[in-house]
């Protein structure tokens, strides 16, 4: 399946490319927390999970065929990427954000990575996780120097993969504003995402494709 008929939904002959139906739901799926790998407080151990399977923050960057081969580079090669003053300032934010969503929407800090349910290399560590009227909700977490009109596409992608992984129904995305790394605002801006299977199914699929590239 290439790239472009997944984000278009259409080939070259003008019809309609099917997605394939995935079984996720063909035995009754494990309680996401008997799916645990590793958390990132064990650095070595998270690090090394995620390096061999298909996370959340690859999965965001499946938007072109260009892309994908440079997420495989990365996967196979590394990523000389360590951070910079953005991500650091992600990182000292998050837990003070965090604290704001489990006060405000009963969503629980996590370090966590999960696998989905029956797909081992398929993984996640979402910012928060939380049970809500019995349903697994999600939370992820974002720090931005711009005013967003609308969540950007590569955090729906990932908070799309993180519910598949998780069976979660809904995220809630929250950003926090910021100017020279001062925030702007006394409380950050959130908003829920609602599962999508449409877009999961061919983030599976693509990821399928990655693996199938990783381990060839």
């Amino acid at each position: 399946m290439s790239l472009a008929a997944s984000e278009g939904g259409t080939g070259d002959n003008g019809g309609v490319i099917m997605q394939p139906e995935l079984d996720l739901w063909e035995v009754p799926a494990q309680d996401h927390r008997d799916r645990v790998v590793a958390s990132s407080d064990d650095r070595v151990s998270w690090i090394r999970a995620r390096s061999r399977g298909v996370t959340a923050t690859d999965a965001a960057r499946f938007s072109s065929e260009r892309a994908m081969q440079s997420v495989l580079q990365d996967k196979m090669l590394g990523s000389g990427f360590s951070g910079n003053a953005y991500t650091d300032h992600g990182r000292a934010r998050e837990p003070e954000i965090a604290r704001w969503v489990r006060a405000r929407h009963r969503i629980e800090p996590s370090s966590t990575l999960f696998h989905a349910h029956g797909q081992p290399l398929h993984l996640a560590t979402p910012d928060g996780v939380g049970m809500v009227d019995g349903t697994v909700v999600l939370a992820e977490i974002k720090t931005t120097g711009h005013a967003w009109r609308s969540i950007p596409r590569s955090y729906l992608r990932q908070v799309w993969w993180q519910q598949y992984v998780l069976g979660a129904e809904r995220t809630l995305v929250v950003w926090e504003q910021h100017t020279d790394f001062v925030p702007i605002n006394a409380e950050p801006e959130c908003r829920w995402v609602e599962r999508d299977d449409n877009e999961i199914h061919v983030l599976v699929g693509l990821a399928n494709r990655l693996l199938g590239l990783m381990h060839r």
